[in-house]
């Protein structure tokens, strides 16, 4: 059927005129024979809405007849089927392992994390459409296999500004750089009211500025960490290990008390609104839900609690956090709630830790964009939602500059075949061919546990094959080593080593310490502490460590350094690989935080403004119209002002 012919659904897509337009925009370009398509939209205006109108539509034409739906989580995937499950009266399915065996339902709803695992086990023409949230640069990276195993339509979402986009991502979905199928910025969306403003507070303390450090510390706050036990000599925190290397509570204080003092109250003025706090780790959210709990302990320990994967109710707590009526109204945040979470009543967000990621950063303000009516009472809506920002974050992001496209991190396997290159090709200039044959040896070792039936993989397989030909890497060739650097070393990423990734974090140092003992670089010396750190936190009563303790104690004397040769350091490597799981990994980080309790420094609050005009001019008509009715009402007020 004609895609021109048909409508969205209005009780799907409603009547806002860019959600309508996008669709029609992905139809036009099916009907040219297109494949793919992406959409661009602010956070907060409906993707999910698009998607099921797209999906509706496709099915009434008879374009499509099993649908993939794909998110980043959990919890998405629990958002997408509510909405799929009210809008579409169709049989769904979640993905998962068992997802495999069920072939009769209409859409299918998965993370990509599980899909990854068993997408091989469907046929390459099993869906129809596959619809993509979150469409960044980790779905080019991580997941894009996924895509390019199915022959189907497919159209990718994404919160993210075209101007920020990755231009893999663009790709991905055959389109021009910066030029979407469809885009509606959030710029845009302020402007025609369909999403709200925000106004934005910075708000630090000395510490926050300078850290904590002994030359700026005043009589009173020296007094304060001898008090406690501590020695004042050694503070040299610097603002960035603030909450990482030392915990000071009267700091969070001040994050906590600028919120209750500072923040948007809700309709009788009484209690703060629905709140999300991005905290650094689990253990800073603790401290903040603590400190919370010490200065306002009327609330009863439910109003402000940590949501994050360290706690097994965590979908349960998000499930409280949405509900209005539930006590819970401050969620303190680690990595939980920072994208994708539907709360439209949130109107306070505050930054309490530092924010590295321009996309993740833009995702975050989108937790408080949504339009909420009636949230401050019978015609009182949600009209604009405040940021209190407690490390700069603003300053960092308001820099025009553009964005690179970082390669992806290099995995540990990636990084170990890298590795045996140098090392190789070092032994070839230095003219130790034994060492030249033995890591060749694991060089191809390597390249034949490549798996198969990867798609990246066998993608590749004409470039592997030229490299496994008889002879071709004993002679290790210039353009063979450019050819196992460019396109073999990237496919390492593919092997699964979850269960020997210490195995490979040994290998890795030992053929770091083989490569500077050949060129007799001092950095021989770093890697030899390593080695030695990683293999004293051995745990010596288990019966396989017991079993290599000869090497052990070898290894742990110097006089096996001082004579290292490449063929001990392989001997030791070969042995100690394989026990390297039995360590006492809590001696990784063996000093853990300091927890202090010092009067922080003067508090500077002030408001900037948010640096796009359309939301700066939308909140100065609010602020005009709230002076023009203060007048109205306190005329005499208003003629003195």
């Amino acid at each position: 059927m004609d895609l021109s012919s048909l409508e969205p659904k209005k009780e799907i897509i409603g009547s806002r005129l860019y959600q309508i337009e996008a669709i029609q925009r992905i139809c036009e370009r099916f009907t040219l024979g297109r494949r793919r398509a992406l959409v661009a939209q602010a956070t907060g205006t409906g993707k999910t809405r698009v998607a099921i109108a797209l999906t509706d539509l496709l099915v009434r034409a008879n374009w499509v007849k099993r649908v993939l739906f794909l998110c980043d989580r959990l919890e998405l995937r629990k958002q997408a089927k509510n909405a799929f499950t009210d809008f579409m009266n169709e049989p769904l399915t979640l993905v998962n392992a068992h997802t495999a065996k069920d072939r009769n339902k209409r859409i299918y709803l998965g993370t990509y994390p599980a899909m990854v695992k068993i997408f091989q086990t469907f046929d390459t023409g099993f869906f129809d459409l596959i619809i993509a949230d979150e469409s960044h640069r980790s779905i080019y990276n991580r997941y894009k296999d996924i895509f390019k195993w199915f022959d189907c339509l497919q159209v990718g979402l994404t919160a993210t500004p075209v101007d920020k986009i990755n231009r893999n991502t663009f790709r991905l979905f055959d389109c021009v750089d910066k030029l979407p199928t469809a885009y509606y910025p959030l710029e845009q969306a302020v402007e025609e009211g369909y999403l709200v403003p925000y106004e934005v507070y910075t708000h630090t303390t000395q510490f926050l500025r300078s850290g904590i450090k002994f030359a700026q510390l005043t009589d009173t706050q020296k007094e304060e960490l001898e008090d406690a036990g501590e020695t004042p000599e050694l503070f040299n925190y610097d603002p960035q290990e603030l909450d990482k290397k030392v915990f000071n509570r009267d700091t969070n204080r001040e994050i906590i008390r600028n919120l209750m003092e500072q923040g948007i109250r809700d309709g009788a003025g009484q209690l703060p609104g629905k709140t999300i706090i991005f905290a650094r780790n689990h253990k800073h959210a603790v401290l903040l839900s603590k400190v919370f709990d010490e200065l306002y302990p009327q609330y009863g320990g439910k109003f402000c609690q940590v949501i994050d994967h360290y706690d097994s109710r965590a979908n349960q707590l998000i499930d409280d956090f949405k509900d209005p009526a539930n006590d819970l109204t401050i969620a303190v945040s680690v990595d939980m709630l920072d994208t994708g979470i539907d709360v439209p009543e949130v109107v306070n967000l505050v930054f309490a830790k530092p924010v590295f990621s321009w996309v993740k950063f833009w995702q975050m303000l989108g937790r408080g964009t949504r339009l909420c009516n009636n949230l401050f009472g019978p015609g009182k809506h949600k009209s604009k939602f405040r940021i209190f920002d407690h490390w700069g974050n603003f300053e960092r992001f308001e820099i025009a500059r553009p964005e690179a496209d970082p390669a992806p991190a290099k995995s540990i396997m990636q990084q170990v075949f890298e590795a045996r290159l140098d090392l190789a090709e070092t032994s070839l200039s230095k003219a130790e061919v034994d060492s030249l044959k033995n890591t060749v040896t694991l060089i191809r070792a390597d390249i034949n546990s490549l798996p198969d039936e990867s798609i990246s993989v066998r993608e590749k397989w004409r470039e592997k094959s030229s490299v496994l030909a008889k002879g071709v890497l004993d002679q290790f060739a210039p353009v063979t080593v450019t050819c196992l650097r460019g396109d073999i070393a990237p496919l390492m990423q593919w092997i699964y080593t979850r269960d020997h990734a210490d195995a490979y974090a040994f290998d890795l140092l030992a053929t770091s310490a083989q490569i500077e003992l050949l060129r007799e670089s001092g950095r021989f010396v770093d890697f030899r502490d390593k080695i030695k750190e990683m293999v004293s936190q051995l745990i010596m009563h288990l019966t396989p460590v017991l079993e290599k303790a000869t090497t052990v104690k070898r290894v742990m004397n110097n006089d096996f350094w001082s004579n290292a040769t490449l063929s001990s350091l392989e001997e030791m490597r070969t042995d100690l690989r394989g026990i390297m799981q039995y360590r006492k990994k809590e001696l990784v980080d063996p000093i853990p935080p300091k927890n202090i309790d010092v009067s922080d420094g003067k508090v500077e609050l002030r408001r900037r403004a948010a640096n796009i005009q359309s939301i700066d001019m939308r909140l100065y008509r609010q602020l005009v119209e709230e002076t023009r009715a203060f007048a109205r009402v306190f005329p005499g007020l208003g003629s003195a002002s």
